[in-house]
């Protein structure tokens, strides 16, 4: 994707002054394949801003400004927990781009990254992966034996690229959903790491730094890596 192909897709919503929920979807999934830095959102944001100064003299205020307000929630960066305090953050899929904010969290510089969901096949998601092993970060990978080799799954990728991986081996599922990064930061929901989820189902993601939350799901994560050896 391309940011003229987002400008279009912007001008589209437009035209009946309504965001609806499939098109902020649409324009969601368009943002999630732009690596955009925070200063090329604030040039979007002015952008959305033009548009609307343009459509005040012939159209209804009320409609354009509610339009805005929802613009302004896909062109806002996603929050994270700041270095130095505990804070939580709670994203709900699919209005909210939960893609990005999990993509976002790889691109920052990290040591360790401890990784336990049940299904991977989000491409974007997995490339971030890859890069943050790439750059040296110390990236581990527990996953549901049943889904690693379901089609379009991701996980044979990271094993090629050297990202150690283990899986269950039980019958019934390893079903948890949730990521720590620099053992203080967690990222835990109902939100698998899949297409579907970001585009289709009802989910949910917390990103915390709550230092209690982050140890229980430390210690769950190494006794799940100890079990799967």
């Amino acid at each position: 994707m391309q940011l003229d192909e987002f400008d279009q897709v912007l001008r589209a919503t437009l035209d009946d002054v309504r965001l609806s929920r499939s098109e902020k979807r649409a324009l969601s999934e368009v943002l999630a394949d732009l690596p955009l830095e925070e200063h090329q959102l604030a040039v979007m944001r002015h952008h959305a801003f033009d548009m609307v100064r343009a459509e005040m003299d012939h159209s209804p205020q009320k409609p354009l400004l509610d339009w805005l307000e929802e613009v302004m929630k896909v062109l806002s960066p996603p929050a994270t927990p700041p270095s130095g305090g505990v804070e939580s953050h709670a994203y709900f899929s699919p209005d909210d781009n939960v893609a990005r904010v999990i993509i976002n969290l790889f691109e920052k510089e990290h040591q360790t990254i401890d990784i336990c969901v049940f299904t991977i096949t989000d491409d974007r998601i997995a490339r971030a992966i890859l890069k943050a092993h790439r750059r040296g970060c110390q990236v581990r990978v527990v996953t549901d034996q049943s889904k690693a080799t379901d089609l379009g799954s991701d996980i044979e990728e990271f094993r090629q690229a050297g990202i150690p991986v283990r899986c269950d081996r039980s019958e019934h599922h390893m079903h948890h959903k949730f990521a720590i990064f620099d053992n203080a930061t967690l990222v835990n929901g109902s939100y698998n790491w899949t297409r579907n989820a970001a585009l289709f189902n009802e989910e949910n993601l917390i990103v915390t730094s709550d230092p209690s939350l982050v140890h229980d799901f430390r210690k769950t994560f190494e006794r799940l890596w100890k079990e799967f050896e």
